[in-house]
Formats: C-alpha cells, sequence, structure tokens
C-alpha cells in the first residue's frame, strides 16, 4: 500500500459520521438490562387489518421485485391519503414515488436536487441522516438552530443561513428530537423566502399523525409551494412498522422524477407485500388514526410528569415519540457522560440532545427520552428515574 495514503478508507466527506449514538446506547442498555428509552422503536404494532393484509400478500406471492415507483394500489393509497387529510391532488403516476422508508426519500431527494458545492438549510437539532445525505450530495449543511425553551424558529436567522448556493431549505414539522409543530407564521416565512430566493423545499412530515397540541399543516399547502415543495412520509411512525421501511415522496412531477432517478441507484425497491398492506392501512377510517395519537399522548403525558418529578427540567412535545429533558435542574451540564452513566445508576437508558447540533454545546444539558413503550414499561422507568 502506498504509505502517503491516508489509511482511513472512509471518504472524507463522510468522517464523523460513524456509528450512531442509537446504537451505542442501545448496546448500552443490552449490556446493562436497562429499559431502553433512546431508540424511538415502538413497543405496539400495525392495526390488525394492515397486519392481515401483509401476511395476505406473502401468501398471495407478492413476494418478487415491485415495481420501482412502488406498488400501484399504494401510490394511489398515498395520493388518496393526501387529498383526504390535507386536501391535495397528486397524479399517483408522476406525483408520487415510493421509498425505503423516509431516510430513503431524503437521501435521494438531495443527491437529485444538490450539486456539489449546493447549501442545504435544516433546522438544529437535526435528524441525524440529513448531515449524511447532504456530506454525499457533496453539498454543505448550514443549519439553524430552533432555541429553548420553546424550540422557536428565528425567521431573520433563518434568512441570514440563506445564501446564493443555497439550493434547498429542508423543513422538518413535525420535528425531531424536540417535538415541535411549526405554527402558521413560521410556515409562511419559510414559504416566502422560498419563493423570493427561488429555493426548493424537501420536508419531512413522518409524525404528521401523531400531533398532540397544534395543528399540522404541509407546507406544499402554503402560497407559491405546490410547485416547488417535494413532502416525504411514511408507515413507520402512523402504524408503527419502522421495520417495514416503507414511505414515499410526492410533489410537482419534475422534482418526484429526479428523486427517482437517484433512488433507483440506491436499492431500486423494496418490501412488496409491505407496500400492500400500507396501501390498506392508509384507507382506514379516521378513528384509527386518533386512536393512536390518543394512546401515544397518555404515554407522553406519563413520562414528562415523571420525569418532572425526577427534577428534570420538561416542556411536553407537541408531536413525536421523543420528549426532550434539561439536566441542568438535576445539577448535571454534560447530556452525553448523563446518559452513559444513567444505565448503572438508574436502569434507564435516553440519548444526548447534542449530538444532533453541529456544535455540541448548544444541546449540552438537554437529553432526549422516547415514549412509544409499553404504558407499564414506562412508569417502570419513571419509578427508576424518581427513586
Amino acid at each position: 500500500m502506498d504509505p502517503t495514503r491516508d489509511p482511513d478508507p472512509l471518504a472524507s466527506r463522510l468522517r464523523g459520521f460513524g456509528t450512531t449514538i442509537f446504537a451505542e446506547m442501545s448496546a448500552l442498555a443490552e449490556r446493562t438490562g436497562a429499559i431502553n428509552l433512546g431508540q424511538g422503536v415502538p413497543d405496539d404494532g400495525p392495526p390488525p387489518e394492515v397486519l392481515d393484509a401483509a401476511i395476505a400478500a406473502i401468501r398471495a406471492g407478492r413476494n418478487q421485485y415491485p415495481p420501482g415507483p412502488g406498488v400501484p394500489a399504494l401510490r394511489e393509497a398515498v395520493a388518496a391519503h393526501r387529498r383526504r387529510f390535507w386536501g391535495i391532488d397528486l397524479d399517483p403516476d408522476t406525483e408520487v414515488l415510493v421509498t425505503v422508508g423516509a431516510t430513503e426519500a431524503i437521501a435521494a431527494a438531495v443527491l437529485a436536487l444538490c450539486e456539489p458545492g449546493d447549501e442545504v438549510v435544516a433546522f438544529q437539532p437535526t435528524y441525524d441522516s440529513y448531515g449524511a445525505a447532504v456530506a454525499m450530495a457533496g453539498a454543505q449543511l448550514r443549519p439553524v438552530t430552533l432555541r429553548g425553551p420553546d424550540f422557536a424558529l428565528d425567521v431573520d436567522e433563518l434568512r441570514d443561513a440563506v445564501t446564493p448556493r443555497t439550493r434547498l431549505l429542508l423543513v422538518n414539522s413535525p420535528h425531531n428530537p424536540t417535538g415541535r409543530v411549526l405554527g402558521d407564521d413560521e410556515l409562511t416565512a419559510i414559504a416566502d423566502l422560498c419563493v423570493e430566493r427561488d429555493l426548493i423545499a424537501v420536508t419531512d412530515e413522518v409524525y404528521e399523525h401523531l400531533v398532540f397540541d397544534g395543528v399540522h399543516r404541509p407546507l406544499s399547502t402554503f402560497p407559491g409551494m405546490a410547485e416547488r415543495t417535494l413532502s416525504i412520509s411514511s408507515a413507520g411512525k402512523t402504524f408503527s412498522c419502522t421495520g417495514w421501511k416503507v414511505g414515499w415522496a410526492t410533489g410537482p412531477a419534475a422534482l418526484v422524477a429526479a428523486t427517482r432517478t437517484a433512488k433507483q441507484f440506491l436499492t431500486f425497491t423494496a418490501g412488496g407485500p409491505f407496500q400492500e398492506a400500507v396501501a390498506v392501512g392508509l384507507g382506514l377510517d379516521d378513528d384509527v388514526f386518533r386512536a393512536r395519537c390518543d394512546a401515544l399522548r397518555t404515554r407522553r403525558d406519563v413520562l414528562c410528569a415523571g420525569l418532572e418529578r425526577a427534577g428534570f427540567g420538561v416542556r411536553p412535545p407537541a408531536s413525536t415519540y421523543f420528549v426532550t429533558a434539561d439536566i441542568g435542574p438535576l445539577g448535571a451540564d454534560d447530556g452525553v457522560e448523563f446518559c452513559r452513566s444513567l444505565p448503572e445508576r438508574c436502569g434507564v437508558v435516553a440519548v444526548p440532545t447534542s449530538v444532533f447540533f453541529d456544535d455540541p454545546r448548544l444541546g449540552a444539558r438537554l437529553v432526549r427520552f422516547a415514549y412509544c413503550k409499553d404504558l407499564a414499561l414506562l412508569e417502570e422507568a419513571v419509578e427508576r428515574l424518581v427513586a
């Protein structure tokens, strides 16, 4: 081997994206037997109708490659779902693309829409796959911080982050990990900026049906945004089937076609029987969606109340699977060390929110707990934390 060559085989643009904090903390939970509230893996499962549809599709032989853009029944169901809940009309043949979860949809969109050297603006704390997708495209991530305790968007800071090299805004609402649901004033400001600067918006809306307080409004419904927004969602959070990895991207045909071009060389296609099942799920009654949201709201309230009893600073999230807690009232200021010691101290695992910031100091006192767990398990975790 050439002695002058860098011994690290990983491309420089991906350095810094090693083993995720989720893997580290999950391994710690397994080693210590702690209750794992670190990763957002739900304890419940899909509705029985969805499970039955998956089994029926498998038994019916839907086990080979599905069409690259997605099973027609699912593309039609996604279009019907967007019309039913958000009043958005889509052509299922040209404006809907099925992906291997929302993570692939985001990666494919960024790879398809960004040239090397372009800039992507996203809100931080930032879901960890965003930075990696931007790096793989050879682009540059420019974070805009949602500042506590309310994690509000500073519109002036957002405007300042946009430069002549900015290609797209990556907008996550409902927001992971803070649980913020952007309000109409914030979304209007984002839309106005996109129109003014001729930007593309890629929206991550995977928690669209898990909103407890406030109202989720897709950015694509704001003036001037339908023609410049690629909207992304998935079945994993809505139906508690994260392992199925069924997602979708919707929007104007040109943006969907571009994303499909990149996506076909990432996985081509996957999950035929699961696509059939998700199509059934998207057509279920509104009561099914409401009941799953209500059950999660109850779990959120149990965990938030327990964290407050244990002495954490807590602001209940308006959405998602997660609550962000401040360890400052406990006399701690290093979330990473706090989370690494928590399993031994009380048998509970969380993740440090600092890993979602470009400057870890911005989130040093914040940790994230997942509440998409069995209610009895949450109550046991609360008792351990309080004790």
